[in-house]
């Protein structure tokens, strides 16, 4: 009969624990439908409006977008809006919230997989309201 009590209540903790560790992975804040970790989308871009370019925007939300990238001249994402190719990720400081549709962000394999060689630190796509 004890073995019968200790096994449940074993297998209580264990559940208890697991559903803690869920809880605690989920980040505690929900992103608006659509966005991710590489994806910020209107909502969210909405939601800062006191953000008086796109570059401050990507620090407050997706700081790790905007790291230096170890490799081949330690290089930082390349920037595209629209499709054409604007510079590096610093340029987006000329770009308002309230022009953006929504951003993505690209590792370097898939940049260069899509757009060609020099693209070791990524790519960041804007898409604009138009």
């Amino acid at each position: 009969m004890q073995i019968y009590s200790t096994k449940r209540a074993m297998l209580f903790v264990s559940v208890l624990l697991l559903s803690l560790t869920a809880c605690a992975s989920s980040g505690g804040t929900a992103r608006p439908a659509g966005a991710g970790a590489n994806r910020i989308v209107r909502a969210e871009l909405d939601a800062l409006a006191g953000q008086t370019d796109a570059y401050q925007v990507v620090q407050r939300l997706r700081p790790r977008w905007l790291q230096v990238r170890a490799g081949i001249g330690n290089t930082m994402p390349v920037l595209y809006v629209d499709g054409g190719r604007r510079g590096g990720v610093t340029d987006l400081r000329s770009l308002r919230p309230a022009e953006i549709a929504q951003m993505d962000y690209m590792s370097a394999s898939d940049a260069t997989t899509r757009f060609g060689t020099g693209h070791s630190g990524g790519a960041v796509l804007v898409t604009t309201r138009r």
